[in-house]
């Protein structure tokens, strides 16, 4: 009923992927919003993106902020899209003159104003998104040994800063929004990152600037990676609202674009109850069968697969040992 790929990638293939994906987008640079579609257009909306903006000299020489902050966990439809900022923590005041404040308290249109700010202050400030595929949540929600939201959230907060360090951003303070109990992730950053002063809070979008910078790429970023997507499974309506589970339009949409068969387009997560509702009652049911035969499968036992003991004892037989058992203090045994 659902088609999608299996995604077995540890945490260290994640980081090595996350490594090729910034090395092969090195050359393509974006000065503004208006670039942002295009860019969305051309990526593969199966697999995670990931962009880095270029790195400025003073942000290798000088002690630097990071800000940490997502967008988009919670709708049924696109991507979830993690973003870090981070700028000289001599640039304080440029945060402030950007206007950066939480980005869901901001009109789209503020929104965007301060993106376009920020890539021109490119001198000073820079920024990186991660583009989770909505593909990539259902397949890891849904595998055998499930990976929750949180814990595919912290891991792209985790590559981002590792990615950011690695490539020269002089790194001195951690600002995070938090997923989960703040304690608990804060702790578990400090065992990663332990010269790094971090703190992790609920809200920092809304208290510390350098977040609402991370919150504002974020957001604008998956506002156009929205609107780019490419439905690879043909023609489909795109008014699909907000995206978010109790928004009438696209509950709509998400009944009109249902496949009996293979269930929904790939901008679908599949793992939301809102989409597994739908398809409990508009697509057909699978009934996957059984490949062994049950009965045949109760006989089997470990034992089978050993030597039975001989029925006379072992004492009325003698038969040399080999050399090799011998030098070894290798010996018979009688029962298992």
């Amino acid at each position: 009923m659902m088609s999608f790929q299996i995604d077995n990638k540890t945490e260290k293939n994640a980081e090595e992927e996350m490594d090729k994906s910034s090395e092969a987008e090195a050359n393509v640079r974006i000065n503004c919003r208006t670039e942002l579609t295009s860019y969305f257009e051309k990526i593969d909306h199966s697999n995670n993106d990931i962009y880095f903006s270029e790195i400025p000299n003073i942000c290798r020489e000088e002690p630097c902020q990071l800000g940490v902050d997502e967008a988009g966990r919670g709708p049924v439809l696109g991507p979830m899209v993690y973003g870090i900022a981070y700028a000289p923590l001599s640039q304080k005041q440029l945060l402030v003159d950007l206007g950066c404040a939480d980005s869901k308290s901001l009109t789209e249109n503020q929104r965007d104003c301060i993106f376009d700010k920020t890539c021109q202050a490119s001198d000073l400030i820079g920024w990186a998104v991660d583009v989770i595929s909505p593909n990539v949540i259902a397949n890891s929600m849904y595998r055998r040994s499930k990976v929750s939201l949180n814990e595919i959230s912290i891991n792209s907060a985790i590559g981002l800063i590792k990615q950011a360090i690695k490539a020269g951003v002089n790194v001195k303070i951690l600002y995070v929004d938090t997923v989960g109990k703040p304690e608990k992730y804060q702790s578990r950053l400090e065992e990663i990152f332990p010269e790094l002063d971090i703190v992790v809070a609920k809200k920092a979008d809304s208290i510390y600037p350098i977040v609402s910078a991370a919150s504002i790429c974020a957001k604008v970023c998956r506002d156009h990676a929205i609107r780019a997507w490419q439905f690879r499974e043909g023609s489909n309506e795109s008014e699909y609202g907000s995206g978010y589970p109790n928004d009438p339009v696209t509950k709509k949409w998400l009944l009109a674009n249902i496949d009996s068969i293979f269930g929904f387009p790939q901008i679908v997560r599949f793992s939301w109850s809102t989409a597994e509702r739908v398809l409990e009652s508009n697509a057909l049911t699978v009934e996957w069968e059984e490949v062994e035969n049950p009965e045949m499968r109760k006989e089997q036992k470990i034992s089978n697969f050993f030597a039975k003991s001989p029925s006379k004892p072992f004492n009325k037989f003698h038969v040399k040992k080999h050399a090799f058992f011998t030098e070894r203090c290798i010996n018979n045994i009688s029962t298992l």
